[in-house]
């Protein structure tokens, strides 16, 4: 009899298994062979999906193979040959990933659905509905791609400014001169961006920018030398503010799920600071007899 902890991870693999069982029967099942390039072969079909051996030939696996693990025994797979399934079975990039979750392996790197590529207006509605508090979204390289009135009011984000936050931090003036920890957020920043970095070791667009970065930044080079690693998620921002003084911010970092390119960076005033006034004031319409 085994202990307690064996028993749970058995159990976890047989509904893993059991899951994998289910997910490639239903998408088998709806894959015609036309679509698969395969003559249709009439009424001889008993439903419309392929047969479990036409899935083996195409993916270029054996058909006893394929049926093992469309049976969802325990047996040993390979990234390569998962791909092949799912191209034969049209996964798309969410599907793909959890076929490598089912079957036991660390998915991919998320990709972006064609379908999901276009999502500007309702994002961009998303930062203008946290006005009056900062917001901005950024791709995976940390180029800011949209920005609301109080980021731009609070962070200096302007159209003529370095759009990639790494690199405008280290070289614009509007954020050392406002960042009242700025040492700090730096140390910070750049473990978080090696975390960013090294999800995707072999792009060629990270190493464009830790280059550019280090050659403009000798304060960039010497924390990127440190190897220091950190997870994207909050942080504590304290500014100081030419026009209303002192701001505490708490920057909350999301992933969008069907976007997993972007992140949205969203910005809470501190508790108990006056920041929250202070932001109200700044987004307040102004009048030349405000005298602001």
């Amino acid at each position: 009899m085994g202990t307690p902890a064996r028993t749970a991870a058995n159990a976890g693999t047989a509904h893993r298994l059991g899951e994998l069982r289910e997910f490639l029967m239903s998408r088998r099942a709806r894959v015609t062979p036309a679509e698969a390039g395969l003559p249709d072969g009439g009424a001889r079909r008993r439903t419309p999906g392929l047969r479990r051996e036409e899935v083996a030939v195409l993916a270029g696996v054996g058909a006893s193979w394929y049926q093992w693990l469309e049976q969802g025994r325990d047996i040993t797979v390979s990234p390569q040959v998962l791909d092949s399934v799912g191209r034969v079975l049209r996964l798309s990039s969410a599907e793909r990933r959890h076929l490598y979750v089912l079957a036991g392996l660390n998915p991919p790197v998320p990709e972006v659905d064609p379908a999901h590529t276009d999502m500007c207006e309702g994002l961009r509605r998303l930062l203008d509905g946290w006005l009056p508090y900062p917001a901005h979204i950024m791709d995976a390289y940390w180029n800011v791609i949209l920005y609301n009135d109080a980021a731009s009011t609070v962070f200096g984000l302007r159209p003529d400014r370095p759009q990639n936050c790494v690199i405008a931090f280290f070289t614009e003036p509007v954020h050392r001169g406002r960042d009242a920890q700025w040492r700090e957020t730096a140390a910070r920043l750049v473990a978080q961006f090696r975390a960013a970095c090294a999800e995707c070791p072999d792009d060629d667009g990270f190493r464009a920018i830790v280059a550019e970065a280090a050659e403009r930044s000798p304060e960039f080079a010497e924390l990127w030398a440190r190897q220091d690693v950190a997870p994207g998620g909050q942080m504590r921002k304290e500014m100081s503010h030419p026009a209303i003084g002192r701001l505490v911010l708490e920057a909350t970092q999301l992933r969008i799920p069907a976007r997993p390119d972007l992140a949205v960076v969203l910005h809470n005033p501190w508790p108990d600071t006056g920041t929250e006034e202070k932001l109200r004031l700044l987004a307040a319409p102004r009048t030349p007899a405000d005298g602001r």
